[in-house]
């Protein structure tokens, strides 16, 4: 691991320690160890792997899709609100503009790539420039579930994508830059109520999202690349195993 990022890594720790004191009023208030320990993976998923970084780090050119437009999606009067009813008029949305990684995108599971060295490009990255995938050998998606259809021709053409969490590409979504919005076009039940996929894309696997246990899981093969057949948010901190393997993969 470079010297800086331990620096780095270092000092965000003891400043957690700081404020955990400073919280309860004494150092005495954590018990055990394994208080501190789990407060801290709880709070930053990527320090479980700081002794495991060389043997984790990032295979060469691969890069991990973050999901600003599913982050837009899901924050308070966006297109998932309008999915569930609840807002009317919340097809059309101002695009978030900094990264606020939530469970919905897949925020451990970005936290601890990132932290592994994998390079970061986003889905706006994608639409407007599709031939960047062009610079990595391997593709890892998050929860990428909101895509327009540039991204979604990139990714599909691309010979090796990862597939971290079931539910990525069912949501077909325009962006105007003019506005700075994206706009929902075709999505699950919409516009037409029998409509399943956005890209009537034949891997959805959609189904399995609330599989969130993972006790058996596995990446399986698709036509251009692999998917997992879980949702890892809830355990990824504590399975290395997921990671040697999406590591295997993308060494391919």
């Amino acid at each position: 691991m470079p010297v800086s990022r331990k620096i780095m890594i270092c000092s965000i720790l003891i400043m957690l320690s700081v404020i955990i004191i400073l919280k309860t009023g004494s150092s005495e208030a954590l018990n055990t160890s394994n208080d501190f320990d789990e407060y801290r993976i709880s709070q930053m998923p990527e320090t479980r792997f700081f002794d495991q970084y060389d043997e984790l780090s990032a295979p060469e050119k691969t890069a991990v899709v973050y999901p600003i437009l599913t982050q837009t999606a899901y924050a308070w009067g966006g297109i998932h609100d309008f999915y569930l009813g609840r807002c009317d008029t919340c097809s059309e949305i101002k695009i978030e503009e900094y990264y606020d990684p939530i469970f919905s995108v897949g925020a451990k599971s970005f936290r601890i790539l990132e932290f592994l060295g994998y390079s970061v490009i986003d889905d706006i990255d994608i639409d407007k420039n599709p031939e960047i995938l062009d610079n990595f050998n391997s593709i890892v998606l998050l929860h990428n579930e909101f895509v327009t259809e540039n991204e979604f021709l990139a990714i599909t053409s691309h010979p090796n994508v990862i597939f971290m969490y079931p539910g990525a590409l069912n949501s077909k979504v325009k962006i105007n830059y003019d506005k700075e919005t994206m706009i929902l076009q075709r999505g699950p039940s919409f516009p037409d109520p029998d409509t399943v996929n956005g890209f009537d894309w034949k891997y959805d696997n959609s189904n399995i999202s609330n599989n969130t246990i993972c006790e058996e899981w596995e990446f399986y093969k698709i036509e251009n690349g692999h998917m997992l057949n879980c949702t890892p948010e809830d355990i990824i901190q504590n399975n290395d195993k997921i990671l040697k393997e999406l590591k295997r993969l993308a060494e391919f």
